[in-house]
């Protein structure tokens, strides 16, 4: 377990998100359930899968065997692209829900905003209907750029709780973030380590040095004083411990402009305006 309680962070609807889960993007279907009961022994109580990710039967074998109580546990899933509209939704959502075998998740996400398909404000009224049936606690939306979002906030009766986005010290995403923050939206970061790429940035290795710490836990913390959640991924025993043990040291003013420094508007992953 943590050796400090994991905060959480109250979004706009009253949900409360642990700041810190366990995604498993890319985490192979047949050892998702190993790495999950790994991660919840560690003292994760935040899972992040998807429906395109294939593992969200391994995920809910893991939740069905635990003794944690569901009251304990937040999980999130996602809609995929080829099943956005409103029936297609509704569809996939049931889907979902029986591969993770449970009645209810906490947070439901649209995957990607496809704006050429020019489909998601449709999904979104479907999201809208899951939320008020009690399907979902919460329900947000993944890599939406403010021009999705803003369009949701025009004709939307609910407002996205959460954007899911690639963030890390090599894409920092200010203007998106400022906007999330003037609407009172959760930034919650995907590829928080940039698939391991920042590791050896002298910045980064400077600062965990500072605290005795490895690069993954520095940047893991600066994520976390900036306010966002994070789902950093692991199946390593070792790293799914250390990425879960950055709540009992702070860094100073000057270690987090150090790391904003960075900022190269580099992606790792698609781009949400052209993908898929």
């Amino acid at each position: 377990m943590p050796s400090t309680p994991i905060p959480t962070v109250e979004l706009h609807d009253g949900v409360e998100i642990p700041q810190l889960g366990f995604g498993v993007f890319q985490v192979p279907p047949e050892i998702t359930q190993k790495a999950v009961e790994e991660a919840l022994a560690a003292g994760y109580r935040h899972l992040d899968t998807a429906a395109a990710y294939g593992n969200e039967e391994g995920v809910g074998a893991a939740l069905a065997a635990t003794g944690i109580p569901r009251g304990e546990l937040f999980l999130t899933t996602k809609l995929w692209n080829t099943e956005q509209g409103y029936d297609s939704t509704l569809r996939a959502f049931e889907a979902s829900r029986e591969r993770l075998r449970l009645e209810q998740v906490d947070l439901y996400l649209i995957h990607w905003p496809m704006p050429a398909a020019d489909r998601y404000v449709d999904t979104w009224r479907a999201f809208e209907r899951i939320r008020g049936e009690g399907g979902s606690r919460s329900i947000g939306v993944s890599n939406f750029r403010i021009e999705e979002l803003e369009r949701l906030h025009a004709e939307a009766e609910l407002q996205p709780t959460v954007n899911q986005i690639e963030l890390h010290p090599r894409l920092q995403q200010a203007e998106l973030r400022a906007w999330h923050a003037e609407h009172g939206v959760a930034t919650e970061a995907w590829s928080p380590l940039a698939q391991g790429e920042v590791l050896g940035e002298e910045a980064i290795v400077a600062v965990a040095e500072n605290h005795g710490r490895t690069p993954a836990q520095a940047i893991l913390r600066w994520h976390l004083q900036l306010g966002n959640i994070v789902i950093p991924k692991s199946v390593t025993p070792e790293r799914i411990r250390e990425n879960i043990e950055v709540f009992d040291f702070e860094l100073e003013q000057d270690e987090i402009e150090a790391i904003a420094a960075l900022d190269a508007g580099q992606r790792v992953g698609p781009d949400p305006s052209t993908f898929p």
